[in-house]
């Protein structure tokens, strides 16, 4: 299948805190599956917190990677306030690299196929 949406999201293993993120990875892996089972090709960016990415220079490859009809923006870089510059920059780097793209917002990452599904134009 080739890729038709690029989902942006974090790396829940690269977030510093003391918290367990395997439910998250688990949430994560189950809503990707959605897409192999709708026939719909995905790719990942998955961006650390932890210092260990150029975070502009992650997203513009992965967004110059093709051309892509949808890219979803996870929960994990709009939702927390103090993460609002990091959201900012991640849209203003879909604007400039993927300005074709539509873009989507899912609310936790296991709806994260119905997200890009509403701007998909079919299977």
């Amino acid at each position: 299948m080739e890729p038709r949406v690029l989902v942006i999201g974090l790396d829940p293993y690269r977030v510093p805190g003391p918290w367990d993120p395997e439910p998250v990875a688990r949430a994560t892996a189950a809503g990707l599956a959605r897409f192999a089972e709708a026939g719909v090709g995905v790719e990942t960016c998955l961006l650390g917190l932890d210092g260990s990415d150029d975070i502009e220079a992650v997203v513009t490859e992965a967004l110059g990677r093709r051309s892509w009809e949808v890219v979803v923006v996870g929960g994990g870089i709009r939702k927390p306030e103090d993460q609002l510059d990091l959201f900012e920059r991640v849209l203003n780097l879909v604007h400039r690299h993927a300005a074709d793209a539509a873009i989507a917002f899912n609310g936790t990452p296991t709806d994260t196929f119905e997200a890009a599904a509403r701007w998909l134009d079919g299977p």
